[in-house]
């Protein structure tokens, strides 16, 4: 009851910020000091969006700090919405793709078309529309989608030669990448090594909503396009969980509830995750990035999206505006590339991406980013995502039990969800 409440008070503040028209947003005198809550606290990361922070001040003196404040992954939308509840808006904020359509249709936002279309030199007509689309509202953009990034497996081949299966390179030449094969040599490396065989980075039995990489190999949804209609109890989804189950529980091809492996510290043989994640590599193994494997319907792609959103109530509000045109104008996109695929069509190629990326190969980025963006589907999201996602974990969390009925737990998931669906 006590999360119900502060995910209540939490977007009903965030609602609340629709007051201000664009007479309302607040002007810049002074210095300027801007904060941009992140939910990253990479080095790598952090020490780029300084160094981009820095350029700009130089050209900006009156602009004093640009100050970037990482909040934990796991809770970020609940921390943002706190401080907006707390009147501790920041100036700009990531926002993640499961929330787009809360923060979109809020009113807290800024538009952004006017200063991006005007700034000179951004190119705004390269920004591609699929992208675009979950950011936009009655043709108004809210947010600048500064990563689409499809999810890849990458793979520890020491940890895959070790259990004597093929690699998955070696199962894609042989047309033969699919999620049998997978969870197949996944059992047989814990088997073999004791050690972690596929991990869904972040999931953790807690982040559901990263399982989309998974079942959609059953061309399963967690619910309809159209937002209305649960799809846990359908059959794709019946099959995809089940098979996840006997994954888990009877094959060992998954950590189980408790367990943690880490991929990148050598303890898994392969990893469900973005190419953001490529920067924690230190090569003390062979290792290799592939596409999901095949599913019951055939080759398919998922992705994850962040925007950048500027708060009408923030106290910069023009300055942040002018920030986030420099920040993601052509020259600090193809920056920001290294990590987080851009929404520009120019630089969504290989070659591009390869310029960035030095750990990783074209081929690798055409497979898992380029050919992913272009087939691929978005993650779950929803209007009033932060509630439904703590009723659809609930609903789960029965089916974390070696002996759980997957199908009566799935009926059970929509039970709980069908009110908050009827309410779209």
């Amino acid at each position: 009851m006590r999360m119900k409440t502060a995910f209540a008070v939490a977007t009903a503040a965030l609602l609340g910020l629709t007051a201000c028209g664009a007479d309302d947003t607040p002007k810049d005198t002074g210095p300027v000091s801007l904060r941009m809550t992140i939910w990253t606290a990479n080095e790598a990361h952090l020490k780029l969006f300084n160094e981009i922070a820095a350029e700009y001040k130089a050209a900006h003196p009156d602009v004093t700090e640009i100050k970037f404040d990482s909040l934990p992954f796991d809770t970020y939308t609940t921390a943002l919405t706190t401080q907006i509840a707390g009147g501790n808006q920041p100036d700009l904020a990531w926002i993640l793709e499961n929330s787009a359509p809360d923060f979109v249709s809020s009113g807290a936002l800024v538009p952004l078309d006017d200063t991006l279309k005007k700034t000179p030199g951004y190119q705004f007509e390269d920004l591609g529309a699929s992208p675009m689309k979950l950011w936009q509202s009655q043709g108004k953009l809210y947010a600048y989608p500064f990563s689409t990034s499809p999810f890849g497996v990458f793979v520890n081949n020491d940890l895959v030669k070790k259990a004597g299966k093929p690699t998955p390179a070696e199962l894609i030449a042989a047309g033969n990448w699919t999620w049998d094969t997978a969870l197949q040599t996944a059992a047989a490396v814990n088997a073999a090594t004791g050690k972690a065989g596929l991990v869904v980075r972040d999931f953790d039995y807690k982040a559901w909503q990263n399982l989309a990489s998974f079942w959609g190999g059953w061309g399963a949804q967690a619910w309809s396009a159209d937002g209305r209609t649960c799809g846990f109890d359908k059959p794709e989804m019946v099959e995809a969980m089940t098979t996840l189950h006997k994954a888990i529980f009877t094959d060992k091809a998954l950590p189980g509830p408790g367990v943690s492996a880490d991929f990148f510290a050598g303890d898994a043989a392969m990893t469900i995750t973005q190419i953001s994640r490529a920067s924690l590599l230190k090569n003390q193994f062979g290792w290799d990035l592939v596409p999901l494997p095949q599913g019951k319907v055939g080759s398919y792609a998922v992705f994850g999206q962040a925007g950048i959103g500027v708060f009408k109530k923030g106290r910069h509000a023009a300055a942040a505006q002018d920030f986030l045109a420099f920040m993601t104008s052509p020259a600090n996109s193809a920056k920001l590339a290294a990590y987080f695929p851009p929404p520009r069509t120019s630089q969504q190629t290989a070659e591009t991406l390869a310029k960035t990326n030095p750990l990783l190969k074209p081929d690798q980025l055409q497979k898992v980013v380029v050919d992913g963006i272009a087939k691929g589907t978005v993650g779950p999201s929803h209007a009033g995502f932060a509630e439904l996602s703590q009723t659809v974990r609930a609903g789960l969390d029965p089916l974390w039990q070696p002996q759980a009925d997957v199908k009566a737990v799935l009926s059970g998931v929509c039970a709980k969800i069908a009110p908050q669906l009827a309410k779209q």
